[in-house]
């Protein structure tokens, strides 16, 4: 259980996400999340060299990855901090936040910067050598198609682990376009009043076009419209299963960043120093091969045990939910109304960029609470 590490109250952003081969197709994630990073400070009025630890979450590859941590730490005006690079696959932010909030708790450091980006538009194709191969063909690799297609260790595509708790839970397709529908409809609650709720935290990413154009992303790029009579004639993605395409998220391209500090820097950071924002425990879990969408059950629990607290005691909610069952199974197993969380936002609906995916979720849970 954390007892020092806080957030400062508007000490955190996230850009638009695009649905990916969208207006960031083309930029590297990680100078893009660092020049956006910038400019966000520079917009808070803060000096960017009191940030004496950085972490750069990033999980597809790009240009210059090798050196991504520092040079991160340096593009954004940290030039003397360490950066450390932290790749974590969907929860490539939680994680971050942990490892900065540990990094507080132990006096290791006194302001995190948690820097989380990623595309998937384009992703990297590998080619690793093979002298022994026939003709000394190459082992290839497709950092994006290919991670999504098959678990190395679960021997399955990421849908089918869902498709596996779902015939495992007794999980219907009715059930599974009912809660798509609803976080559709959850989604559509942070546009209200020209996008009052989002615009609490989110921060437009510029991207040049040319040396005379450059264009704004200020919203979400590339949201599907659901309705209950379009998820109903939408075929399974998989022979027999229960999701379809409206019932899973989508690639896409995007960054945000999440502050990790001591309790007075943060007031000091702080948008409004009443409000207080405090890391209190962390939870993780790893469950049966290719059923990865139990996993949040227990890392929830172990987390709430450790903060000495229960389910009925949350009063806000988040999950990251690439597929409808992630939430329908963490609902039957820890009693909780499926309609009752992830107000204003999920993955489902906005997107999945990796590593900023979960950061979002924070910043939004922040938000509604």
């Amino acid at each position: 259980m954390f007892t020092k590490a806080y957030i400062p109250y508007g000490g955190y952003y996230s850009t638009p996400f695009a649905r990916w081969q969208g207006s960031l197709q083309s930029e590297n994630a990680i100078t893009l999340g660092a020049q956006t990073s910038k400019r966000w400070i520079e917009s808070k009025g803060w000096d960017p060299k009191m940030f004496d630890y950085v972490i750069l979450g990033v999980t597809v590859g790009q240009p210059k990855l090798f050196y991504g941590g520092p040079w991160s730490a340096a593009l954004i005006g940290a030039e003397d901090s360490p950066g450390v690079l932290i790749s974590q696959a969907c929860s490539t932010s939680t994680t971050g936040v942990y490892q900065a909030s540990m990094a507080i708790e132990m006096g290791f450091c006194e302001n995190v910067y948690n820097l989380f980006t990623d595309r998937c538009s384009n992703g990297p194709h590998t080619i690793w050598p093979n002298p022994g191969g026939p003709g000394g063909q190459v082992v290839s690799e497709d950092w994006v198609m290919e991670h999504f297609n098959l678990d190395p260790w679960g021997g399955t595509a990421m849908i089918q682990t869902a498709e596996n708790v779902s015939a495992m839970a007794g999980v219907t397709r009715e059930e599974c376009d009912a809660v798509a529908l609803k976080r559709y409809e959850q989604y559509t609650d942070a546009l209200k009043d020209d996008r009052a709720f989002q615009k609490r935290y989110m921060f437009p990413v510029e991207v040049k076009i040319s040396k005379k154009k450059t264009i704004t992303l200020d919203a979400d790029e590339g949201i599907t419209k659901s309705t209950k009579e379009g998820l109903a004639g939408l075929r399974p993605v998989l022979p027999g299963g229960v999701h379809t395409f409206g019932a899973q998220t989508h690639p896409a391209d995007g960054n945000c960043a999440i502050v990790v500090t001591g309790r007075e820097k943060a007031k000091s950071l702080s948008t409004q120093p009443d409000i207080e924002i405090q890391v209190i425990s962390y939870g993780y879990s790893r469950v049966k091969k290719a059923h990865m969408a139990m996993a949040p059950v227990p890392a929830a629990q172990m987390a709430l045990d450790k903060a000495g607290l229960a389910i009925g005691e949350m009063k806000v909610i988040k999950t990251h939910n690439p597929f409808s069952a992630n939430d329908i199974y963490m609902a039957n197993e820890l009693k909780i109304d499926v309609n009752g969380f992830n107000n204003y936002g999920s993955s489902m609906v906005f997107g999945h960029p990796q590593a900023p995916t979960a950061g979002r979720c924070i910043i939004e849970g922040i938000e509604e609470a």
